[in-house]
């Protein structure tokens, strides 16, 4: 970089052991933030102009803090736009930012929208002498990515980037915000998280994510006619909202499909309570196990993970080292997480790769293993 800034934020990726596809319906959901993520130089401006660089895509950013922001533009500007639009509808903003972004990993899986979400609004509000809270923070990112950017996301993504603390797991329940870091237990073995790039990016709008969100709520707006009870906008209708009896009670009226979105955030639902449970008694091979039992049911029930994906999933399942993994982000394209031993990170790279490739070597230049360690989350470095 030619150019000093004043500040420098750093908002880490994120992965979810388990808890998948639940959070747009109120569910409970864990994760960890890890030392990869998106760096973000700036200096404001009193100006009123925006002008931003990117490391990872080509051309620049320019607009004026005070413009209407309505319609997207369609290029990585669009992050800083949705973020000014979100924090518009609270705060009076006079000043921008000039600066500069980069991310440190491939794109897909890992929340990188909403990492990047994360330093604008922090930038931001430090440009404007805002301050926030950190679920101000989450809700405002989480907004400007359901209004401006158009996905119909929960709050799980932009938590795990804002809360996580280094050597903990960060359990949240979507319904009620609250929230708990827990500790590693000492008896629990050291592990690093394995990044198993597919060599396919993908865009969460233009996927079924969308799709799919809508199939949970009329999946739970189903039930709830299904047993005479009163209906809400289908916006406002959740799964956690209907009990499971009543699932088990209706489930067999329910169209097939909606009938397995339906036992994926239910199951997913019990697989987090064990999940927990297996964290702080510090058995890492339950806490594993659990993790692909959620991926199982994420291709089955929930229905979503490309040829790509599951050919790596199903290669981390027999693999000496790996104790449990599934599908980074919405599972379409993208990543697949594991948790592994880090005496066994050679020979983890090396088999996968070699096993991977055999099945799709049209991936052989952009297919990619990283190890990562949980991290602290954003923060002005």
């Amino acid at each position: 970089m030619d150019k000093k800034y004043q500040y420098h934020i750093f908002s880490p990726y994120r992965v979810c052991p388990l808890g998948a596809h639940v959070d747009h319906q109120h569910g409970l959901v864990t994760g960890f933030a890890f030392n990869k993520g998106i760096d973000l130089w700036f200096n404001p401006t009193n100006d009123g102009m925006v002008r931003l660089k990117s490391h990872t895509f080509e051309g620049e950013v320019e607009f004026r803090i005070d413009d209407l922001t309505r319609v997207r533009q369609y290029n990585w500007g669009d992050y800083a736009r949705g973020v000014k639009f979100a924090l518009s509808k609270r705060f009076k903003i006079k000043n921008g930012i000039e600066g500069e972004i980069k991310g440190s990993l491939p794109i897909g899986g890992l929340s990188s929208s909403a990492a990047v979400l994360v330093a604008y609004v922090m930038a931001f509000s430090k440009a404007n002498g805002i301050e926030l809270t950190q679920m101000e923070i989450i809700n405002i990112a989480s907004e400007a990515e359901r209004e401006y950017i158009g996905l119909s996301n929960g709050i799980l993504d932009q938590s795990c980037i804002v809360l996580s603390e280094k050597d903990s797991l960060l359990f949240i329940d979507t319904a009620s915000q609250e929230y708990r870091v827990i500790k590693r237990n000492p008896r629990m073995p050291e592990f690093e998280l394995g990044i198993f790039f597919s060599g396919l990016t993908r865009s969460l709008v233009s996927s079924d994510y969308n799709l799919r969100v809508s199939e949970c709520r009329a999946a739970a707006w189903n039930m709830l006619a299904f047993t005479e009870q009163p209906l809400k906008p289908l916006n406002k209708t959740y799964l956690r909202d209907i009990p499971r009896e009543t699932y088990r009670a209706t489930c067999e009226k329910l169209p097939a499909r909606f009938a397995r979105r339906a036992e994926h955030f239910y199951s997913e639902y019990k697989r987090v309570r064990k999940g927990i449970t297996a964290w702080e008694s510090g058995n890492i091979e339950l806490f594993g196990k659990l993790s692909f039992e959620s991926c199982e049911s994420s291709i089955h029930n929930y229905e979503c993970g490309s040829p790509e994906l599951i050919a790596i999933y199903d290669i981390m399942r027999n693999m000496d080292g790996i104790w449990g993994g599934r599908f980074s982000g919405a599972g379409f394209k993208g990543a697949c997480i594991a948790l592994v031993d880090p005496a066994k990170k050679e020979h983890i790279q090396k088999t996968l790769t070699e096993e991977y490739l055999k099945q799709f070597p049209e991936y052989k230049n952009t297919f990619e293993v990283h190890f990562c360690k949980i991290d602290n989350g954003a923060r002005f470095l």
